[in-house]
């Protein structure tokens, strides 16, 4: 039952969170001249041109049901092409094309963290009450606390594990705008195989060492 109560409020709570990162690339790269994602259609919070199968449903299902203690996950990538950048460095451009979507799912953390303080408030709640009845705090209220708690939670986890100087995750992406051409061309390969790399670091918990201590930081100063 706790299963299916986490997939029915984490999986929405997913969905938005990798949507709007996957929005803030495109958006951004649209600003530095590349109309690219617009073109396809890209600059929409509607989830159906986003969803990508594994990594939107399938893989969270499944990290939900052997009880991992983090929930991540990844839209469709936004298509960007930074030889369209008309307004900025191509290099740049990437780096902060790049940064968008974490520091995107920063935000929301910190929004959806003032909503359920908000929610919370014992004098909200008592005017709910006073309005509509004891009822609503089971059937309204509680779910929206729910669904509150675990959106800060995951944008939370998808701001730390997109940071990862790792390609081709967006912290990657930044290192590899910094360093000198030559170097960023011997490192290219390892886009190939970054997520491998990814997964063999989650299956072994390195990145659950990397990623918790920074997580329970940010979450006892948001919530």
């Amino acid at each position: 039952m706790d299963n299916i109560i986490n997939v029915i409020f984490m999986l929405p709570a997913l969905l938005v969170a990798v949507i709007f990162h996957e929005v803030a690339h495109g958006y951004i790269a649209y600003k530095f001249g590349d109309n690219t994602a617009k073109l396809e259609g890209r600059l929409t919070i509607n989830p159906i041109p986003h969803i990508d199968p594994l990594g939107s449903i399938i893989l969270p299902v499944l990290l939900l049901a052997a009880g991992s203690p983090f929930l991540f996950g990844w839209a469709k990538p936004v298509p960007i092409n930074p030889f369209n950048f008309k307004k900025i460095d191509i290099r740049k451009g990437m780096a902060i094309t790049a940064l968008a979507g974490p520091i995107t799912n920063f935000t929301l953390a910190v929004i959806f963290a003032f909503l359920l303080k908000s929610f919370k408030n014992q004098e909200f709640i008592a005017s709910l009450i006073s309005i509509f009845g004891t009822g609503i705090i089971e059937s309204i209220v509680l779910p929206i606390l729910i669904f509150l708690k675990y959106a800060v939670m995951v944008n939370l986890i998808l701001f730390i594990f997109n940071i990862l100087p790792i390609p081709p995750l967006d912290g990657g992406r930044v290192i590899m705008s910094l360093v000198s051409p030559e170097l960023e061309r011997k490192l290219e390969p390892l886009e190939q195989y970054g997520f491998f790399i990814i997964i063999l670091l989650l299956f072994l918990g390195i990145i659950n060492k990397i990623i918790f201590p920074i997580y329970e930081f940010f979450m006892n100063i948001l919530i």
